[in-house]
């Protein structure tokens, strides 16, 4: 894995002007989304603007890979610490975030943890921290009390999001900090759909924007 690049892009949620963006919420992908890659994913939209957006996907676990392990692998813990890790840290998912520099990570967290000119504050309890040293905090124990790690993430240019969900490719909803670090994956997308009045088996491909 390379080391963890600073937040980017950078944004400032009290920067928002009200202009129809997308910010801090989900992404649902619908059946008309044309990109096998992104089928069936839940993304938390963690910034949008006229220049593109960039995203996480908060329902593909990591294959084979657990928070403990990866600790171990990037030497940020002793092999020796393995029992306490999965005691503390078992329990915090490693996803696949994107296919945007997909060697990277990327910790989605709750607000009660940042670190000063790297944590990017997206919502009132969601922020995104995306340098070693949070790995470092969770692996003794002082980071953050929710947490995801997503390996990539999710991106667009400039209005390519926008002709997606035109294309019905993609249903927007307001997003849930609760299902965001939930790790209970399997059942994400379903719960995301029925909290917003849509029983998942009767989608078809002409599905449209909540």
């Amino acid at each position: 894995m390379q080391p963890f690049p600073p937040p980017s892009p950078e944004h400032d949620p009290a920067e928002d002007d009200g202009s129809g963006y997308l910010d801090r919420q989900f992404l649902v992908a619908m059946p008309g989304m044309g990109d096998e890659r992104f089928a069936r994913s839940l993304i938390y939209l963690c910034h949008h603007s006229a220049d593109g957006a960039m995203g996480i996907i908060v329902n593909k676990p990591a294959t084979d890979l657990t928070m403990p392990d990866l600790l171990m692998q990037l030497e940020i813990a002793p092999a020796a610490d393995e029992i306490r890790l999965r005691e503390q840290v078992g329990h915090m998912p490693v996803l696949m975030g994107g296919p945007v520099d997909a060697k990277r990570g990327f910790v989605l967290h709750s607000s009660d943890f940042r670190i000063d000119q790297s944590t990017l504050v997206i919502d009132d309890g969601i922020c995104l921290t995306a340098t070693v040293e949070i790995l470092r905090a969770i692996a003794e124990g002082c980071g953050p009390e929710s947490a995801i790690l997503a390996l990539g993430y999710a991106g667009w240019q400039a209005g390519q999001l926008e002709n997606e969900i035109l294309a019905n490719g993609w249903l927007t909803c307001a997003a849930d900090p609760e299902l965001i670090f939930n790790p209970v994956l399997d059942d994400k997308y379903d719960r995301v759909l029925r909290m917003n009045g849509i029983e998942p088996a009767m989608l078809s491909p002409v599905a449209g924007r909540a």
